[in-house]
């Protein structure tokens, strides 16, 4: 029995994510409190420190020292109904259906610093999480042989420089140091194999697997009730990459600005372990197994580039009370075509997963209302497109839709120095169906995969709850 799979599946898509401000994909939440209060409309507007992330241009409107500690807390709310999930063999999937896989909550923090070094330069230091994921499915759901669990977490340094020009332009440069940590598992589909190898073209590998745990003294017919065997992996790297932007001042009451984020090279590096002690009641069944299969603990790797963001974004104060807004971000997610995923040191074919992004487009409204000195309301709405094309290209560990956001929030203002952001936002996705199917099956010996297919439906929303406090010094 050839017994190909792939541990890193989701580490390769885990990177591959959109890199503007609560975008399709992986990424996490909302960069900024004050921004989310806008639906991330906000990035010409360059109010705190936090212009950072949307246009480092922006620092150059920053008077003094400034600092800016915030956190999101994402509440999601997703179903998942299962509507034929298959072995590669065509027999159904079996198992039991999808059920709290998503947490109660993830909180990711923000921190951002800027400084004015004189009339012409400032500085700052962002740290936040672009991206991020939690999706425990649990090791007996129907889907269980595409993915059992998922885990990523990120962390961003961005040092950031502005140069003003004059009153009318200002640029800003900043580099990304990003680390990234991944964690997931699979089943491994023994029963399928098993299943396979008992009749027609696969009946006399099935006859020697059988003769062979017979010779070690082991219970073949235990193979029958066979169970699936799990492989669990890890993986991490750093990475590096580099932002720009460019702020045109017309007046004191209207300015635009441009912002590009670059793509960052991974190389993710992680282990693989393999567990087939409960396949059987028998230890000797258990261990023929894994030998069969081929699988052995070992290094995996994918190197990838996640996409670039390009954002064009204006902002006008039309009186006193009232100010406008408006953010358009084009995410480059063509570079991530199909991945190869590869097992250093090891005769192990390469996965090929189909994925085959597209690139997207998001666009967003937003606007403040000086309700008095010391409270400003904000709100905003935006339209985001997944990159994912079709439910044939749909993964469980990212069931990803188009969505509409809509945010509101507030700033109140405790004294001169200091003040309080706060924001909601409710993100609505379309149902996402998906059909996805490894063409990789365990029989085959030159590449990997369970050869199973995922179908069903996702219904999914998301809330997210901000709040961050900012000090002039």
């Amino acid at each position: 029995m050839q017994r190909k799979y792939l541990p890193l599946i989701i580490a390769a898509a885990l990177s591959a994510v959109c890199a503007g401000a609560q975008a399709s994909g992986y990424r996490f939440g909302s960069q900024s409190i004050a921004g989310q209060g806008t639906a991330d409309a906000n990035a010409a507007e360059a109010n705190d420190a936090s212009t950072i992330f949307y246009n480092p241009a922006g620092l150059s409107r920053l008077d003094g020292t400034q600092l800016s500690v915030g956190a999101t807390v994402v509440v999601p709310h997703s179903s998942f109904n299962d509507s034929g999930s298959t072995h590669f063999t065509g027999q159904p999937a079996g198992g039991t259906a999808a059920k709290d896989y998503v947490p109660d909550s993830v909180t990711a923090p923000s921190l951002y610093l800027s400084r004015k070094l004189n009339d012409q330069w400032t500085a700052g230091l962002g740290v936040f999480v672009p991206y991020g994921t939690k999706i425990n499915y649990g090791n007996s759901w129907t889907g269980r042989y595409a993915l059992t669990n998922v885990k990523l977490e990120a962390v961003t340094l961005n040092p950031s420089v502005a140069f003003k020009l004059n009153e009318h332009h200002a640029f800003g440069f900043g580099i990304d140091a990003e680390f990234m940590k991944a964690e997931l598992g699979q089943a491994v589909d023994v029963p399928g194999t098993v299943a396979a190898l008992s009749s027609g073209a696969g009946a006399a590998q099935g006859a020697l697997l059988i003769k062979q745990i017979a010779a070690l003294g082991g219970n073949p017919a235990l193979l029958r009730t066979a169970a699936d065997g799990h492989g669990s992996n890890d993986g991490k790297d750093w990475g590096w990459g580099f932002n720009l932007g460019y702020l045109y001042t017309l007046d004191e009451n209207t300015r635009f600005g441009v912002a590009y984020r670059s793509s960052i090279s991974h190389q993710l590096r992680g282990s693989t372990v393999w567990d087939f002690s409960t396949a059987t009641s028998d230890p000797i069944v258990n261990k023929v197994l894994q030998a069969a299969s081929h699988r052995a603990n070992s290094a995996a790797l994918v190197a990838l580039r996640t996409p670039e963001t390009l954002s064009v974004n204006a902002f006008h104060q039309f009186n006193q009370k009232w100010a406008g807004m408006a953010d358009v971000t084009f995410t480059r997610n063509n570079r991530m075509g199909d991945l190869d995923i590869q097992f250093p040191g090891t005769s192990e074919g390469a996965e090929v997963i189909r994925q085959q992004w597209k690139n997207t487009v998001r666009v967003s409204l937003g606007g403040n209302y000086a309700y008095n000195d010391n409270l400003t309301l904000r709100a905003g709405i935006a339209y985001d497109e997944s990159p994912v094309k079709s439910a044939e290209l749909t993964h469980p560990a990212l069931p990803d839709s188009d969505r509409m956001q809509y945010s509101v929030g507030a700033n109140w203002k405790l004294n001169a120095r200091s003040s309080i952001d706060f924001a909601y936002s409710f993100l609505d996705f379309k149902d996402a169906k998906i059909n996805y199917t490894n063409n990789c099956n365990t029989l085959q010996t030159s590449c990997t995969g369970n050869g199973e297919t995922t179908r069903g439906l996702y219904q999914t929303h998301l809330q997210l709850l901000g709040v961050a406090y900012n000090y002039k010094f």
